[in-house]
Order: C-alpha cells, then structure tokens, then sequence
C-alpha cells in the first residue's frame, strides 16, 4: 500500500507540475541540461576504458572529445524530432483546420525545443569557459542566434515550424564530430576519413544549403499567414484570430513585432550565410584530401 501510495504521489507530481502545460518550458531545459551533464560523464566513462587513444590526450582534447559527443547526441535527438514534425506530424500539414502554422504547437514540440534549450545553454558555457579551445567567436554567435530564435519558439509557441526546419540541419553535426575523432586517432590517412568527407560534403548540401531554400520558399507559399503573424503584432488593439486572442501593449507589442522579424526572416538569413561560409571551407578540405589521395 506504500509504495502504491509513493507511486500515485510521483504520478501526480509529474502530471500537475512537471509536465504540466505551464512547467513544461522550464522542466525541459532544466531535461535537457542534466542530459548533457550524464553524456558527457558517461562520455568520459566509457572513453577511459574502451579507447586506449583516450588516455594519451591533453586535457583540452579530453574537454573536446566529451563535448562533442554531447553535440552528437543531441544532434541525433534534435535532427529526429526535428524532421518528425516537419514531414511526418500532422500538427503543421497544410490539411489540418486548426488555425495558422504560425501559431501551432503542442506539449511535445514545446518541450522538444526546451531540451534543445538547455544543450546550446550547456555547450556556449563550455564554449566560453574553454575559450577558444572548443570553437572561436564564430560558433559563439551561432550558439546566440540559435538559442534567441529556439527560446522565443519555445516561449511563445509562434514559429515553431520554421525552427524545426532549421534545426534539421543539425544531421550535419555527428560526421563532423567523426571527423575530428578520426583527426585525433590519427587516422587521417584513412579511408574511412575520406567517405567520411563525402558524406558531410552532401549532408551539409542537403541540410544546410538546399534545406534553407526550402524554408525560404515555403515561407512565400504560406506568405499570407506570415503577414498576418507580423501584422498582428503591430495592432495594439484586441487581436483575435480563430481561438488566438491576446492583448499587448504598445511596448510590448513593438519588442514582439522585432522577435518575429528575428525569427522569420534574420536568423535564418545570418544562419545560412555562414553555412555558405562553412560550405566552402568543406569543399576546399575536400579538394586537398582528394588531391593527395591521386
């Protein structure tokens, strides 16, 4: 009878509070820290006594191979859900009569961008704390931009579609962590090095380049409904739209309008300039191995 008793509590514990609606934000990121903190324990577990090459690292090498499992990690969570809500849920299809895409979300997508949350608060702490160690200002500025966008996401349920889109290109993440591991096991003559090259070449073309042209371009299809996403903010009347009603004031309704902005158009504008940037790193790398190799 006690422990039916301590079982119905912890039942009721996660139900009224932890997962409930208005909790759900902040016990995701709070999910998605401790996530990161057991990765890279474990990380750092398993690599010490599966992987001789471990133990002959830096300290700072250490710090990196543990991060960048991390990343891995989340990448592989974040990409799932990711391309689960945005080609096969039914909460954003064009089908489904339930309001604006703008304004769709749901517990499970609400709570799938706050353990995102909490993994890029997690890494721009290392990345700060270990600087420049674990990436310069470049991933600094990414990490911000990342978290603004995904928090204001999370936060106020707008937008969400389009942050899935852009999380997508995380796919590119684990090669590139393969990558690095092959780098630092000294196998950089191998051929595994060299698929491995291929592969980010195409998932980064496919994640990073014509991805973002899809997001850009269903953003003008469904044009009408991102006008009316903006334009709501700049009323600073009574706003009403199907069950959407809100009331802001002038203030408040200007910073909103600014957000939006940021999330829609500036964001993945920046974000997609520096893949090109990125892009063209990778095809020079890819030149010079394949150079060598003939």
């Amino acid at each position: 009878m006690e422990i039916q008793s301590y079982q119905n509590q912890a039942e009721l514990l996660l139900k009224e509070y932890l997962l409930a609606d208005s909790f759900i934000p902040y016990t995701s990121v709070i999910c998605g820290i401790f996530a990161c903190k057991m990765v890279y324990d474990l990380t750092q577990l398993f690599s010490s006594v599966y992987f001789k090459s471990y133990l002959i690292l830096s300290k700072v090498q250490r710090n990196e191979w543990n991060n960048r499992s991390i990343s891995t990690v989340h990448a592989i969570f974040i990409a799932v859900m990711s391309l689960y809500f945005v080609f096969w849920s039914n909460l954003y299809s064009d089908n489904r009569y339930a309001g604006m895409i703008m304004f769709r979300s749901s517990a499970l997508s609400t709570f799938t961008l706050g353990v995102s949350i909490g993994y890029f608060l997690a890494d721009i702490g290392m990345i700060i704390w270990f600087y420049p160690s674990l990436g310069g200002i470049e991933y600094v500025i990414h990490h911000f931009l990342s978290l603004t966008a995904v928090a204001y996401s999370m936060m106020t349920g707008e937008g969400q579609l389009y942050t899935f889109m852009v999380l997508i290109s995380e796919t590119t993440t684990p090669g590139i962590n393969l990558r690095w591991y092959l780098d630092t096991a000294g196998m950089k003559r191998s051929r595994a090095y060299l698929i491995n090259g291929v592969v980010i070449f195409v998932t980064w073309l496919v994640a990073r380049i014509l991805l973002f042209m899809y997001l850009f371009y269903h953003v003008y299809l469904h044009f009408d409904q991102v006008k009316v996403f903006l334009d709501c903010h700049l009323n600073v009347n009574l706003l009403s739209y199907n069950c959407f009603i809100v009331t802001f004031s002038k203030k408040q309704v200007k910073l909103v309008h600014s957000y939006g902005l940021l999330l829609i158009f500036i964001v993945p504008f920046i974000l997609s300039v520096m893949n090109l940037m990125w892009f063209g790193k990778i095809i020079k790398g890819l030149r010079k191995t394949l150079a060598k190799r003939q």
